[in-house]
């Protein structure tokens, strides 16, 4: 049930998912910057517009109380002051003509009203249809009112005698913003297609760049499709070059991939070299024990010859199955190893004194040359069966000089342990095969010496798990020689 809803899930394309980010992102940072540009536009806008209003308020008001003088307002005085545009004569100043001009300018605008009441409210001349009732005011006020469908400014003020300062009437001049609000919607209409646009650009340029930036994700969606359907499949990421994180995935997918397929391979070799060489000894086993029941129950002589084989046969059988263990899981040091560390000094020195122990008859001889501790990261158990793996053939191998060097120095990054002997030695064109499975250079004396060639191969493979190098130099009859190389991931400063 568990696997069938998670099938019923709808599949949405990463692609789709970036637009759609990108468009969302966009639109957020669009209406963060444009409602701060509106709104400041705007805000400008209503202040010219308050502006103008008290500039027509104070222009008004000192007109008419020069112009009235001690008399009171009337509606001939009014339109003697404000209506009559032929006050702005050319033949007057300059100063009178700017004047007069600005005075006219103010009450010509259609988006103003002008209304004039004398000291009772009573209302004495007007411009335009008045919204707001009159309120009698000692100053002037300019100030932001509810109008009819929309907010409007409503600016008053006290018309003063320029005599004696008496009031001798009121002044209102209402303005409905129709400019404003004209400015405002079309504003807004921008706005809204501005936000459109760039929902719908950023949709388009974020799919398109997650297309050109995502591409190696199709890639490895369809390399592991197959790979799941057939994990022997040999298909890799195709690789982009790209200096980024999902060229760094295809990296590391191929390289998993590569080790994935490496113990494939290894797994089918280990099945394929288990029955190629168990075989023979399980041939030998069933023919004894056929011989034995067709003639041999009643031969004690071929009784005891066939118990014999089939034990040894037997324990070649075990250990034959040991060492190809041993291989196996040398093949995975990588994965169940990885951050082990050993002090090289310390293991080189156990082995050379269990092999002195051991063979007392052959002369073991340690050139220790480091100069301080120096830890490598390899497994312990597996460093010292690498030795035991190189002194047990140097032993083996050894003719009449029998003398063994193991050798230990240091380069710059690297700790190198060879291993001599002086035996028979390998001929040059069977130098390169040593570290093969089940490969014997004398294939009679080695089977003797109860030898199965697979010695050198898990020493090579456990060496090369931990990152270093095995190397063998040799010549026929004068023996031969093996080093290892391991990076050294520490070093103390303590000196020997």
């Amino acid at each position: 049930m568990e696997g069938q809803e998670k099938k019923a899930r709808p599949f949405m394309s990463l692609k789709l998912k970036w637009a759609f980010g990108t468009a969302i992102g966009s639109l957020i940072i669009s209406l963060i910057v444009i409602i701060t540009i509106f709104s400041s536009f705007t805000n400008d806008l209503l202040s010219q517009e308050r502006s103008s209003l008290s500039h027509s308020l104070n222009t008004i008001t000192e007109q008419l109380g020069v112009t009235s003088g001690n008399q009171k307002l009337t509606t001939a005085t009014i339109n003697k002051t404000l209506a009559k545009r032929a006050l702005a004569q050319q033949n007057q100043s300059a100063e009178q003509d700017v004047y007069h001009r600005a005075l006219l300018q103010g009450l010509s605008d259609s988006h103003q009203n002008v209304a004039v009441f004398d000291p009772n409210g009573k209302l004495l001349f007007q411009t335009g249809k008045i919204v707001k009732n009159m309120h009698p005011t000692n100053a002037k006020q300019v100030q932001i009112e509810k109008g009819s469908h929309y907010k409007m400014i409503v600016g008053r003020a006290p018309i003063k005698s320029s005599t004696n300062g008496r009031v001798i009437g009121y002044l209102q001049i209402e303005n409905p913003l129709i400019n404003y609000h004209q400015r405002y919607h079309r504003l807004q209409l921008i706005v809204m297609l501005a936000l459109c646009l760039v929902v719908i650009f950023s949709g388009l340029l974020g799919y398109g760049l997650s297309y050109f930036l995502l591409r190696p994700l199709t890639d490895i969606q369809r390399t592991l499709a197959i790979v799941t359907k057939d994990p022997t499949k040999d298909v890799r990421t195709p690789e982009t070059g790209r200096n980024d994180e999902l060229g760094e995935l295809s990296h590391l997918l191929n390289e998993m991939l590569d080790r994935t397929q490496r113990y494939i391979d290894q797994q089918s070799q280990f099945v394929g070299d288990v029955s190629h060489e168990l075989r023979t000894p399980v041939a030998i086993i069933q023919g004894h024990m056929e011989m034995l029941e067709r003639r041999g129950k009643d031969d004690p002589k071929v009784l005891d010859d066939s118990i014999k084989a089939a034990l040894a046969e037997t324990s070649r059988m075990n250990n034959l199955v040991k060492e190809m263990l041993d291989l196996s899981r040398a093949e995975q040091v990588e994965i169940k190893f990885r951050d082990a560390t050993t002090k090289v000094e310390e293991v080189v020195q156990q082995v050379y004194n269990n092999f002195k122990m051991i063979h007392p008859d052959f002369k073991f001889i340690l050139d220790d040359d480091l100069r301080q501790d120096v830890e490598v990261n390899i497994y312990r158990d597996h460093l010292e069966q690498i030795l035991i793996i190189l002194c047990d053939n140097a032993v083996k191998y050894s003719t009449d000089r029998k003398e063994i060097h193991i050798s230990l120095s240091q380069n710059y990054n690297s700790v190198e342990i060879g291993v001599q002997d002086f035996g028979e030695g390998i001929a040059n064109d069977e130098v390169t095969k040593v570290f093969d499975r089940f490969y014997r250079v004398d294939k009679a004396r080695s089977r003797k010496k109860g030898g199965n060639g697979l010695g050198l191969s898990i020493a090579e493979r456990l060496v090369k798990g931990y990152h270093g190098t095995i190397t063998v130099e040799s010549q026929l009859g004068s023996g031969s020689i093996f080093r290892i190389t391991l990076p050294i991931i520490k070093h103390n400063v303590s000196t020997k």
